[in-house]
């Protein structure tokens, strides 16, 4: 079964920020996961207005998403956007077809 990340960022610092996610798409990767979202065009369709950037990723698994997360290839990237935005990361599991 599939795991997912479901992040919500605030990005105060656009420059500092584009480094986060120069690094991240290779860390992703290495766990397997892939961006499914990564802050396109939103619209809020009930509920109260979303201003935060949106990311998505899928994982093989529940237990691979906290895995990158945790990963020190991760830290070293969350370091990189500390100071540059807000975020908060949900680990999801997907799920059964």
């Amino acid at each position: 079964m599939a795991g997912y990340l479901i992040v919500r960022v605030n990005v105060t610092d656009w420059e500092q920020y584009r480094k986060y996610t120069d690094v991240t798409p290779g860390v992703i990767a290495k766990y397997g996961g892939r961006f499914i979202v990564r802050g396109g065009r939103t619209q809020c369709l009930e509920g109260p207005d979303e201003s935060a950037r949106i990311v998505v990723v899928e994982f093989p698994s529940f237990k691979k998403a906290v895995e990158c997360y945790n990963s020190p290839e991760y830290s070293a990237a969350k370091a990189i956007r500390m100071g540059a935005a807000s975020a908060q990361f949900l680990a999801v599991e997907g799920a059964e077809e």
